[in-house]
């Protein structure tokens, strides 16, 4: 390849292959200043954003930013590329595309058909040529709809992950917060505890747990223990309630294998949910999670910027048809992501998400030493909310006491729900009502003394 430049002024930049370009066009972050890739300065950086803008999307097919032959990412990417899909937007440049995304006539239809011939470099390209309106109006177009327990994903819903975590995961802890969070009508995602002692034995009785719950109340949603995939297949080996495998994701092949995993790991271990056949309305088993700066936090990321490697795990993602996806987006810490930059990173990792056919979700979070607020988090709370997130999580008073960092609270899903009309998954709405938690639709304040709900931190 014989690179790239353009002239700004009386002084030309040059920029000598694919991802060096891409580094120095994405918007400032810590990360990427950390690792040494960011443009030098302002007037870099528009250089670098113009000669993308006029970059051919069929480069991204031929200069691969990891090469194929060291990188299991890269192959799962360029050998799972959808050329039929493609060829609507295949003679368009980055810059075009951007275009031809914010076109009226680009509705929910077209992008759902795209989304298999977009590679993930490519939705990490137009993202950083635009702004955060650009990345809300297109990703609200995008639906992306998902189904176990209930569905997820429809126009006009928002769904919760409750996050019930406990710093030694005593039962009644769990149970309380639990008990919290559905009467605030969250918990229709997910309800998904971060083990404190993470290993085989706890994850089987924190699951059991769970279905106990689940299937006493009979309620319309899935559990999940966020352990190791391998921790997971265990438990599944034990005859384990497992609703839902989690793993953490990233970008690039070296990543994942500090993670402990490979993509025949994840096969294997979506093979084996699936085989449980614990769906009801349908058979989406996977849960991932991943944030911009992992793969550098891991020195994994091969010269790519931190925005791009997080686009490349959604390639990861995609491969596995999962329930849910969200970035961690403020959690990996301050080196990666200040409070402005967290609420630009996180409006590009939902777009991009979304771009490439994922049921994207977010937890809206920073960690305590972060230059971060819970403004910033408002802030980016409803910017998502506007662009369709499929789901948001719910932690108690939204400070996690067992991860110790900050992210969204049970009342933050209230104030999104109330302030854009929107409403739980649908089997999970009528459980609320069927339940006497929401009467014509509206949350009661409180529920009478002897309640069955109530008999949750009683048992």
């Amino acid at each position: 390849m014989a690179g790239y430049s353009c002239t700004v002024g009386a002084r030309r930049y040059r920029f000598p292959d694919l991802k060096t370009l891409l580094a120095k066009a994405t918007p400032a972050r810590s990360g990427d200043r950390l690792a040494g890739l960011a443009a030098d300065n302002e007037e870099e950086r528009v250089a670098a954003q113009m000669t993308l803008a006029d970059t051919p999307l069929r480069r991204f097919l031929d200069e691969a930013l990891v090469p194929y032959e060291s990188d299991e990412v890269t192959r799962l990417i360029l050998d799972s590329h959808d050329a039929a899909a493609f060829a609507a937007v295949a003679q368009l440049t980055v810059g075009e595309l951007r275009d031809w995304l914010l076109d009226y006539a680009t509705d929910t239809a077209i992008l759902s058909a795209l989304a298999p011939g977009l590679m993930p470099e490519m939705a990490a390209a137009v993202s950083k040529i635009m702004r955060i309106q650009d990345m809300v109006l297109v990703a609200h177009k995008c639906r992306v709809v998902a189904r176990f327990r209930n569905t997820l994903g429809l126009e006009g819903r928002l769904s919760t992950r409750l996050q019930p975590n406990h710093p030694t995961d005593d039962p009644k802890g769990i149970a309380a917060s639990i008990l919290d969070g559905l009467m605030y009508a969250c918990g229709d995602a997910v309800i998904g505890i971060n083990p404190a002692t993470d290993n085989v034995d706890q994850a089987v009785r924190l699951l059991n747990m769970l279905d106990e719950i689940i299937q006493a109340y009979r309620i319309p949603t899935q559990s999940c223990v966020l352990t190791h995939v391998t921790n997971t297949m265990q438990a599944i080996e034990r005859g384990a309630p497992v609703d839902l495998v989690f793993q953490s994701i990233a970008g690039t092949e070296t990543a994942n294998t500090s993670f402990g995993f490979n993509l025949a790991l994840l096969a294997e271990a979506d093979q084996a949910a699936r085989s449980l056949k614990r769906g009801t309305v349908g058979s989406n088993v996977m849960y991932f999670e991943t944030g911009q700066g992992s793969a550098l936090s891991a020195n994994s990321h091969h010269g790519v910027d931190q925005q791009t490697c997080e686009a490349r795990a959604y390639g990861v993602a995609r491969a596995f048809s999962p329930l849910l996806v969200n970035s961690v987006v403020g959690f990996i810490g301050p080196e990666y992501l200040n409070g402005r930059e967290i609420i630009r990173a996180g409006v590009e990792d939902h777009f991009c998400g979304k771009l490439l056919g994922l049921p994207m979700g977010m937890d809206i979070c920073y960690t305590n030493h972060a230059d971060a607020d819970q403004d910033d988090m408002d802030t980016l709370l409803t910017l998502l909310g506007a662009a369709g997130c499929n789901f948001i999580m719910g932690v108690p008073g939204a400070d996690d006491i067992m991860l110790n960092y900050q992210s969204t609270s049970f009342h933050d899903a209230l104030y999104l729900r109330q302030l854009l009309g929107l409403k739980p998954a649908p089997e999970f709405e009528a459980w609320l009502a069927q339940a006497g938690l929401v009467e014509n639709g509206t949350l009661l304040r409180n529920v009478a003394p002897g309640h069955p709900l109530l008999g949750l931190v009683e048992s």
